[in-house]
């Protein structure tokens, strides 16, 4: 990202996380500051609406059945495809963890 860090924070914890994990509220449009687990900026990201804190956001492509890694885990899949900067939730996630 060519401007200044954005003061929107989203954590990165894992080279293999596919989605970030929101430490502010952001509006759709907004971009949010990826951050590694020593809080340095690793990227950003445009979210695609608006995401709450401590919801999920997509960091890369995410294809339909692909897995969903948070922390390194793989916490369920895409029950379709979900966009860079889009809200990852149970609106477009099967959990591995919850059977529905």
């Amino acid at each position: 990202m060519d401007e200044a860090i954005s003061k929107l924070r989203a954590l990165v914890l894992s080279e293999a996380d596919n989605v970030a994990i929101l430490l502010d509220d952001a509006a759709e449009g907004e971009v949010v500051t990826l951050l590694d687990s020593d809080f340095g900026a690793v990227g950003a990201v445009e979210v695609r609406g608006p995401i709450e804190s401590y919801h999920k956001a997509a960091i890369r492509q995410i294809g339909e059945g692909e897995s969903i890694v948070k922390l390194g885990e793989r916490i369920g899949r895409a029950s379709r495809p979900i966009a860079v900067g889009e809200h990852v939730h149970v609106h477009n996630v099967v959990s591995a963890r919850l059977s529905r």
